[in-house]
């Protein structure tokens, strides 16, 4: 039977599209551009923002990899495939980690095969599911990942989408589904350092998306933490997580709060 390829609207800016193209990828159409450049032009810190989650995520998953027994990730919101994806990062250090990545954007489905490519001793696999749907995303992802063994679940910037408070039951289920100790690396966007420049943002890609976004104090995002131990230095901006100094200055913040929590 042939394959049903997945609808792509490529006149509906995604954000997932639009992320890839800060971050220096070709993965986008003419749409997520324009509106990249337009959000970029209000708000130029966002370039800073792309840059310093997907450090953030390198430096974590090196950490979960060098300093615990994390040999498993579940990637929920990944997006387009770039540089340092989750499993390179993972598979440099340990190649037999297994990583599900898990995302609901048509195009990302159609670049799954890039995210499959796997060391020989470990494991990738792809789910097309969305976040709000946590049970599904458990069920598949237990076909690749071994749920009875620590696992690091991987949320950057997807809680966003969901609006509402519904969201915190939603990584609960997730968080709840997992071992003692599994570990949360979590991040998402605030309005610390630049608030006008963030609620401006999050107006204009409202009115022009069909995927909306919302964004919380570092009050709200603290809650996603709730029962977790929350491994220094806490939740931070993500550009000054366990990130490298130099001389006494600390790297500029960013409106794009984290951390890494372990799972009692």
């Amino acid at each position: 039977m042939p394959v049903e390829r997945p609808i792509i609207n490529s006149s509906v800016p995604h954000s997932a599209r639009i992320w890839n193209y800060w971050l220096g990828g070709k993965d986008c159409y003419e749409i997520d551009r324009q509106v990249g450049d337009q959000i970029a032009e209000a708000n130029p810190a966002i370039l800073d923002v792309a840059r310093a989650q997907r450090a953030f995520l390198v430096r974590a998953v090196e950490y979960l990899i060098a300093e615990t027994n994390i040999r498993q990730f579940l990637d929920v919101g990944t997006g387009l495939p770039t540089a340092n994806n989750t499993h390179e990062v993972a598979q440099r250090l340990v190649p037999e980690t297994r990583i599900v990545y898990v995302d609901h954007d048509p195009i990302v489905l159609a670049h799954a095969q890039a995210l499959l490519t796997s060391t020989p001793e470990g494991a990738t696999d792809y789910i097309d599911a969305d976040l709000r749907n946590p049970d599904t995303i458990l069920e598949q992802a237990a076909k690749t990942l071994d749920l009875t063994q620590p696992v690091a679940l991987i949320l950057l910037g997807i809680a966003a989408h969901v609006t509402d408070d519904s969201v915190y039951d939603i990584v609960s289920r997730l968080v709840d589904a997992l071992p003692s100790g599994s570990y949360l690396v979590f991040c998402d966007s605030t309005e610390v350092v630049h608030p006008e420049q963030q609620r401006a943002m999050v107006e204009q890609w409202n009115e022009a998306s069909d995927n909306p976004r919302i964004n919380r104090s570092p009050e709200q995002l603290a809650r996603f933490f709730d029962g977790l131990e929350l491994l220094e230095p806490g939740l931070v901006s993500v550009s000054r997580w366990r990130a490298a100094q130099t001389g006494a200055q600390a790297p500029a913040e960013v409106d794009d709060f984290g951390g890494v929590a372990c799972k009692p």
